[in-house]
């Protein structure tokens, strides 16, 4: 269903968030941890993720903040990390496709990445994360 367009503006954006975080919400790895710490807050953290994928790509500051802290005591490893890249970058094929598609599977493997390797960092060592 591929639309043929990059992720111009606010709406396309949206419709990425919207229709990932749809699957992450109907995928039996990732929804219980999602749902465990999200609970009824949907609205407000899709918002979130609003802001912080339009900063990332259309360069108009909507978020601030660390985005690490508030994932650092999850119980996560790799396995949920390969869901989460798998279902992002096919949520962005499927409707997206241009430089800024490109940008936004490759923003989300580097932060896949950085998280892992901060979280295995604090797992090892007595360190408590300070950003």
């Amino acid at each position: 269903m591929s639309t043929s367009t990059d992720i111009l503006n606010l709406d396309d954006v949206k419709l990425l968030v919207n229709d990932f975080y749809g699957k992450v919400r109907d995928n039996a790895l990732l929804a219980p941890i999602f749902n465990e710490v999200i609970g009824d807050n949907w609205p407000v953290h899709l918002e979130k993720m609003y802001g912080f994928w339009q900063t990332l790509l259309l360069d108009t500051p909507a978020y601030s903040g660390s985005p690490f802290l508030k994932h650092a005591q999850l119980p996560v490893a790799a396995e949920h990390f390969d869901t989460w890249i798998r279902l992002f970058n096919e949520t962005v094929d499927e409707h997206f496709t241009g430089a800024k598609a490109d940008e936004a599977k490759w923003r989300a493997a580097l932060m896949s990445e950085m998280f892992q390797y901060k979280l295995d960092y604090y797992k090892n060592n007595p360190a408590k994360p300070l950003i």
